[in-house]
Formats: structure tokens, sequence, C-alpha cells
């Protein structure tokens, strides 16, 4: 625990200098979100190819009510007393959620990734307990979020709004109900109208298809999620947005969507992602292969690795054996000039480290109560949708995209990392002052992620395409800044994120959306 605790000093440092500097500097980094109309209403989203739905037309929606029914009227009138007059906090809600239902709700899901991104303690019998799933709250808290967990969080989340979203958008352009306002013109609004049919609600859909998934991911944190998702249906009425059958609609459909994205969770192998008895066999087989000293754990008392197993979990863009060939060759043998090299060049940053080598260091860090590499990566890409006022499918396209090239990338690092075993630089008398990560070195977690996730975000942003490699590139380097890894797990692991990233451009250039 030596290495952890020294950690929490180093953090609980800098959030004393965060709080100072703060404390004379009143302005906010962090953009406001509003509400905007998207430049593209995404007309054809409802023929884009799905992840897990056969169709679009799988999950049948019923047809609406006519605009010149009673019954429609009568929500009209409902509608209109709602958004008459609002309160402070229901204008709040109603620009709060105006931003965007998939971007505020992968923004929640970050949020409780970084809640729970805490590792367990050891006890008095100097073990660490296991998070339980039925027992969600108690000490250790599940789930321990940390980077693999988050991916797939992410992931799944990002999915289920884009094929609840695809299909939500084939049946608004199949009964073309226009927004409440369009048809009574005395309606106030409190967001822009765009000319997207509005039954069923993708409000409904993406909060609905959100609240299920991550109940399941963070089952601790089921009445806040059911409390969002009252907040968020309810904001749409006072913007005068959704009569009530247009959320009704959404509901049911993100809520079937997201029972058949649980179903594929529930048998993708991540319940046998933590299976500790895998553990000597693998360090058996990298012996074999040569190793002479294998990664072990730095903490004392010796903590379990994490996750070993999480290379077998199913990937998204390619399967099962194409993370055995997506396996990079071996690191240096560690009595070999390469590795000495590499070794040195670290112990040299260690004696003379500048300023700006431990900033990127620690901005890149993304430690425990972080919402990771993947959680970081994650929020680059809904903050490019939001700027480019996307759509909310086409959002969720982009982030199911970088979604599952992430967790495609936390399975193919974690598989070479327990296949090859291989030491960390603290092994060899080298220190660090940024958390000490508990699973083998080679290749870097931070270096694949990185690299998957600038490869897909450069194809859906081209002009941005620059910024996000070199944003890359100083997130792999920040490994070695803050000596958790050589330059060889760096490097090796850009490229192997690279091909990750390719596969999903593969799918990417396949979906119908023509991008």
């Amino acid at each position: 625990m030596k290495t952890y605790t020294n950690w929490i000093k180093t953090a609980s440092l800098v959030l004393w200098v965060v709080a100072v500097l703060t404390s004379c500097d009143k302005t906010i980094d962090e953009p406001q979100r509003t509400g905007y109309a998207p430049a593209s209403i995404d007309e054809n989203a409802g023929t884009w190819k799905t992840y897990l739905l056969n169709s679009p037309t799988e999950i049948p929606v019923a047809e609406p009510k006519p605009v010149s029914s009673s019954e429609y009227i009568a929500e009209l009138a409902s509608l209109k007393q709602k958004s008459a007059s609002l309160t402070k906090e229901q204008r709040e809600a109603v620009d709060y959620w105006g931003a965007g239902a998939v971007y505020r709700w992968n923004e929640i899901a970050r949020e409780l990734s970084a809640r729970y991104n805490i590792p367990p303690a050891y006890n008095a019998d100097g073990k660490y307990p296991v998070p339980d799933a039925a027992n969600p709250l108690a000490d250790p808290k599940f789930p321990f979020a940390n980077p693999p967990y988050a991916s797939r969080a992410l992931a799944y989340l990002s999915v289920a709004q884009y094929d609840a979203l695809v299909a939500a958008w084939n049946y608004k352009y199949k009964y073309k109900r226009a927004a409440p306002s369009k048809t009574d013109a005395t309606i106030p609004v409190a967001l822009p109208v765009s000319g997207l049919p509005t039954y069923p609600s993708e409000d409904a859909v993406v909060a609905a298809a959100s609240v299920t998934i991550l109940k399941a991911m963070f089952p601790g944190e089921v009445p806040f999620l059911e409390a969002k998702m009252k907040e968020h249906r309810e904001s749409r009425q006072w913007a005068g947005m959704n009569v009530e059958s247009d959320l009704v609609a959404g509901v049911d459909l993100g809520n079937a969507v997201a029972a058949r994205v649980m179903a594929r969770a529930k048998t993708d192998g991540m319940a046998a992602a933590n299976n500790q008895a895998l553990t000597a066999g693998m360090i058996d087989k990298a012996k074999e292969r040569g190793l002479r000293e294998v990664w072990l754990s730095q903490e004392l008392p010796l903590r379990p690795p994490m996750l070993p197993n999480y290379g077998a979990v199913l990937p998204w863009n390619f399967d099962r054996a194409t993370v055995v060939t997506l396996r990079p060759g071996p690191p240096p043998a560690l009595d070999s000039p390469e590795f000495k090299k590499n070794l040195e060049e670290l112990q040299t940053i260690q004696k003379n480290q500048t300023r700006e080598q431990a900033r990127i260091a620690n901005y890149w860090a993304d430690g425990a109560g972080s919402y990771t590499p993947p959680g970081h990566w994650h929020r680059t890409a809904a903050n490019a949708s939001y700027e480019a006022k996307h759509s909310e499918v086409r959002m969720a396209r982009n982030l199911a995209l970088v979604g599952t090239a992430l967790m495609d990338a936390a399975i193919t690092c974690w598989d070479t990392k327990y296949y090859y075993y291989y030491p960390r630089p603290q092994q060899f008398n080298v220190k660090t002052s940024v958390g000490l990560p508990n699973f083998p070195s080679y290749t870097s977690g931070h270096s694949t992620f990185s690299a998957a996730a600038a490869t897909v975000m450069g194809y859906l942003f081209p002009e941005q395409a620059e910024t996000f490699t070199k944003q890359a590139q100083e997130a792999s380097v920040s490994r070695m800044y803050g000596l958790i890894h050589y330059r060889f797990d760096c490097e090796v692991g850009l490229k192997a994120g690279t091909e990750v990233g390719k596969y999903a451009i593969t799918r990417a250039k396949a979906d119908g959306s023509g991008l």
C-alpha cells in the first residue's frame, strides 16, 4: 500500500494547489452546454446499420393517434399547461437536459465511473475483499470501475443508445408526427425546435436505454438514476417539446433495446474476467517463453492482479481469434541491451524530471477517483460531437464507435499484459508519484486506449485528426514521464491501439451513415 499512499498524498497536494489557484481565479474553463438545433437531423438514420438489433424494425412501435384526434388534442392542452410557467428549478432542468440526451447520459456514466474508481483496501486479515454486486454499497463498493470496467460500461451504454436511436429514427419518419409547437403555435417552447418528428421521443429513448444499462453497471445507484430519468422526462414537457405519448413510446422502445444489449453483456465473459486461479498458469507459460522475472504486485500486502482474464471478454469490432492476431510480439529480454537502454532512460527521467514532464504525467494519469483513460477519451469524443452540433443519433454513433474501440483496446491490451506478464520498472528501483497500476507492464494501457480512440476520432473529425494524434502521443509518453512504463511499452501500445481503431473505422464505413 506504500505506493498507493504516496499517490494519495500527491493527489491531496495537487487538489490543495488547485483550490488555492481557483480561489483567486473565478473563470470557468468548462464551457456551458446549451441546447442547439443540429446541423443535420440525419433523416436517413433509420436505415443505418445497428450493432445488436437485426434491423431497426425488430422492435415494433405502434402507430400514434392522429394529431386531429381528441386524445392528441388533450395531450397538447396538458403540454401547454406544463410549459406555460416554469419555476427556476424547472428551467435549470430544461437547460441541463437541453444540451442533449446522449451528451448528458454519457456524462453521468463518466461521473459514476469516477465515483466507483476506488481500489478495495485490505482488511484486518491482510486480504483485499472483492466488491459484491449483490451488496453494491458495502465496503468495498461494487463496482471497482477500473479502466477495463469503465470501457465496458461506456461501450454498452453507447451501443444501447445508438441502436435505440436508429430504431427511433425509423419510426419517426414512418409516422412523421410533427413537433407539438408546429401543430399548436401557442405552445411555449424553451429549446430549439428542428424539423425532426417527435414520435417516439429521442430523449425518452435514450433515457430509458441508458438507465437500464447503468443500473446493471452501477447497481448501487438505482435511486439516483431513476430520479435523473424522471427529471429528464419531465423536462421535455416543461420545455414544450414532447407530449406524453411521444415519451411513453420512447421509454418502451428504449427499454426493449436495452434488454437486447444487456443479454449480450450477461454472456460476454466479464463474469470470469477476475479469475485469479488462472494467474499461476499464465506465469508458468511466461517463464517457459524465457521470462526470468515476472511482474509482481508492489503493494504490501500483495494485491491480486486486476482482471487477469479480461483479455477473454468478447470484443465488438472483431472476434476473439483476432485478439490473438493483434497481440504484439514479445518485449525485450531482461538481459538485452534494449531493455537496459529503456531502463536507463527512465532512471534519467527520475533524476532530472522537468516541470513540463511532471505536468504531462499528472494530466494524463487518470488514476483512482477519475473516470479513467477510456472516460477521458469518451469525453473528448462527446465534446467534439457537441461542438459539431451533431444530431442525437450521430452523436450516439460517434460514441459507440469510440466506445467499442476503447473496450476492444482494453481486451487486446489485457490479453497482451497477461500473456507476457512482464515486470514493471518499479521492480528495478524506479519510483513513481502518479499511482502504480496493479497489472503487468507490457503493453501500455494508456497508449493502447489513446491510439484506438484517436484513430477513430481522426476518421470521424478529419479536420482535428492531427490534434487527436498528438494528444494520443502525449498520453503515451506521459507514462514514461510518470515512470510507469518503458518506452517500448508505449510505442508498441500505440501501434496496437491504432490497429484496434482501424476495425471500428471499417465498421463505420459500412454502416450507411455517409461517413
